[in-house]
């Protein structure tokens, strides 16, 4: 077992008695401050082990800590960290080229890639693309309800989750929302003038690992080539093996038109990605959209090795082999309605609305989950997850839930 003593600490860090003051309080009062990682262990100030069994929000896939990721960043730290997008470097390539043929699950997509930072600018390249691809007749995108894009004012305009508009309206004009696994809806919102695209998660995270039926993915491909859209897939959440494929849509066959990456792109270096088309690339030119850091030299380094260690490891089956055991040892315990998700991204549909007091006495006991709704527990463990750390958080699980 990984001790707090055996991870390195650098010294000059005042991990205790902590002054938040400085800080928005955009988010509620951490009730721990955790200072190491190693794999799929955390440790506190204090030095007490828990099981991240959430990966910052489906982030470090790898594990906290990776050597070959850690080692391409110390790297690369020591090389170049930044030049500007005014300026040719040399990881990103490599990164574009690797994304390009795992969206066509393991053969060259033919798309081009923008790099960013996050998966709400990702989401916000995709939109202004959708925009310019379509021309200024049509602009409007339509999205689902329950879905989370970002919380950048174009992405938090496609989110359809009303709670996180209050208090920022109006919202940028020109997106429209339905429900989410209903093709008659969505074809009468794509039926009307002046619709640019479609955008939609293959799994909706935030909303509580909702899943569509069968053929629904495979229903929204077809209206928007009968409507000429485009199709957007939000794959930040579920992207990049975790859903026991290296993407949400390759379960359904189909083939989208833009696509956004992020969370465990860099898994946990910031970065994220908009792929699309070349042909539908092919309308932003030079002075269209831009980043400062998108894809600079220290993030693509992470990207990179992120990217080879997960080949090299076969990410999306050990995905599919830990949340096959995940789910089922899950399944049946006192307390849980249903098991949700695909590979090791699980929601766990609880008999009554206490996700958050579970969650709280799951960290209690030492295991990271978290309540992405008042009645289910979300789960995103790393890849590298162990037979005997999944047995251990579910003996930790059925305790709180018992």
């Amino acid at each position: 077992m990984v001790t707090l003593d055996s991870v390195p600490t650098p010294a000059h860090r005042p991990f205790q008695s902590t002054d938040r003051s400085a800080l928005m309080h955009t988010y509620a009062e951490p009730p721990v401050v955790f200072v190491k990682g190693q794999g799929s262990e955390l440790f506190d100030a204090d030095g007490r082990r828990y099981l991240d069994f959430l990966c910052g929000i489906a982030v470090t896939s790898l594990g906290h800590a990776n050597p070959e990721v850690a080692r391409a960043v110390s790297e690369q730290a020591r090389t170049l960290v930044h030049t500007s997008n005014l300026f040719a470097t040399i990881p990103g390539a490599e990164v574009a080229s690797t994304l390009d043929r795992l969206i066509g699950d393991g053969t060259r997509a033919g798309g081009q890639v923008f790099f960013c930072n996050s998966g709400s600018e990702a989401n916000e390249c995709a939109i202004k693309l959708a925009r310019k691809w379509a021309g200024s007749d049509r602009h409007v995108i339509v999205s689902t309800l329950g879905s989370f894009h970002g919380r950048t004012y174009g992405s938090l305009s496609a989110t359809g989750q009303l709670a996180k508009h209050k208090g920022f309206e109006p919202l940028v004009p020109g997106f429209e929302h339905v429900a989410y696994d209903d093709l008659d809806a969505l074809d009468r919102a794509c039926g009307t003038e002046g619709v640019a695209a479609v955008i939609l998660e293959a799994i909706q995270g935030e909303a509580g690992v909702i899943e569509p039926s069968a053929g629904y993915l495979a229903g929204v491909r077809e209206i928007c080539d009968k409507r000429g859209i485009l199709l957007i897939l939000d794959e930040v959440q579920t992207g990049l093996g975790r859903t026991g494929r290296w993407f949400g849509f390759h379960a359904s066959g189909i083939a989208p038109d833009v696509v956004t990456v992020a969370k465990s792109l860099g898994n946990g270096m910031p970065i994220g990605a908009c792929w699309a088309r070349a042909e539908i690339a092919a309308a932003f030119v030079p002075g269209d959209h831009g980043s400062t850091f998108g894809g600079q030299p220290l993030a693509a380094a992470a990207a990179a090795a992120t990217l080879r260690v997960m080949e090299q490891i076969d990410a999306p089956t050990l995905a599919q082999k830990a949340g096959d055991r995940l789910r089922s040892e899950l399944t049946g315990l006192d307390g849980i309605e249903s098991v949700r998700g695909q590979g090791l991204l699980i929601g766990l549909q609880l008999t009554s609305p206490r996700a958050a007091v579970a969650a709280d006495e799951a960290l209690r006991r030492g295991l990271v989950v978290n309540a992405c709704r008042p009645d289910t527990l979300r789960l995103a463990p790393p890849f590298i997850v162990s037979d005997s750390e999944i047995d251990e958080a579910v003996e930790i699980l059925a305790a709180v839930l018992a």
